[in-house]
């Protein structure tokens, strides 16, 4: 019985201090730090031995991305207000005679500044583009990121700016977690864009989790399940139900959905999943296979390009046939 109790007694305390490493680990994963030094990210590899042990039980200690690179084109810096009344920082770029107007949604720990191979292709198309950063990212005020689960607010004061303008053509592009927030925040807040191109979103938060598991070389169970479920209590949201491939249910217009082979964050499984769901027949999926969890624009440009080009060619128009088209 002794030696029972004494098993038990090891066991509750292994217990309890795997939530406590999992709850800081989710809290510092959806909080970036203010970085007035606009100090650059540093790789693992060039932590000290105190930053990796630091990170090992407490996670990394995230700093706001830095905005190093503007865009090459007359642009005009704007303010827009989410529902924390947090300012964020867009850049909105005319084209002449426009033929409609693209936001752009980033990642995650990324900002309006690492998209700009593809804001500047959406430009040389014809289109007026609207990248900004969503809250806690580059230039954005607030420290809270929920990779998406509120950060549909900050797409609709994006969405809202350009509907003020008069636009009726909006397109909508997002990456990895701004992928995942355009899903989430069409059904939600009734957005109606004419065409939507997502590039790896994951198909659930839960799957996000693992996804970053995965990347790391650190075994998903059941830590995966105790992360989604501190940060899910921390940021005060229900984390297991934030499911962006149920949200595609509610899409029906035209959708391309890219993807890379190479992706260790975002399975092929997920891909499918999304892609089989969104509720309309005119959706089109391409396989970048030698690209990873990355910007396909910069890595495949051409074949990028040539996706893009076309999906917008060819899917606003009424006449055209219908299809779903799987690509590789």
């Amino acid at each position: 019985m002794l030696i029972l109790r004494r098993t038990g007694l090891v066991l509750l305390v292994l217990f309890l201090l795997l939530n406590i490493i999992t709850a800081f680990q989710a809290s510092r994963f959806t909080y970036f730090y203010n970085n007035p030094d606009k100090t650059p990210p540093r790789k693992p590899e060039e932590y000290t031995t105190g930053e990796k042990f630091e990170a090992a039980f407490f996670g990394v200690k995230l700093k706001k991305s830095v905005v190093n690179e503007q865009p090459g084109i007359p642009f005009e810096t704007i303010r827009l207000t989410n529902e924390y009344n947090q300012k964020l920082e867009g850049w909105y770029i005319p084209a002449e005679n426009p033929k409609g107007t693209v936001i752009l949604c980033h990642g995650h720990a990324s900002n309006k500044s690492r998209i700009l191979c593809e804001t500047e292709y959406f430009h040389e198309l014809g289109y007026n583009t609207l990248s900004f950063d969503f809250r806690a990212h580059g230039n954005s005020e607030g420290n809270i990121c929920t990779i998406g689960f509120r950060e549909t607010n900050d797409l609709k004061a994006a969405y809202d700016f350009v509907v003020k303008g008069k636009e009726k053509n909006i397109i909508l592009w997002g990456v990895s977690m701004g992928a995942a927030t355009i899903l989430k925040a069409i059904p939600e807040h009734g957005l109606k864009p004419a065409q939507v191109i997502l590039e790896c979103p994951f198909a659930s938060l839960y799957d996000a989790v693992q996804g970053r598991l995965r990347s790391m070389h650190i075994p998903a169970h059941p830590i995966a399940e105790l992360l989604t479920l501190w940060g899910g209590m921390e940021r005060s949201m229900w984390a297991f139900g934030y499911r962006p491939a149920v949200y595609a249910k509610q899409l029906s217009m035209p959708v391309l959905l890219n993807w890379g082979a190479k992706d260790p964050r975002v399975l092929r499984h997920e891909t499918d999943a999304i892609f089989e769901n969104l509720g309309t027949s005119r959706k089109q999926l391409v396989v970048f296979e030698n690209s990873a969890h990355q910007s396909y624009c910069v890595n495949e440009k051409a074949k990028w390009q040539a996706a893009v080009s076309g999906f917008l060619q060819v899917s606003p128009k009424p006449e055209s046939k219908p299809v779903a088209e799987h690509q590789n």
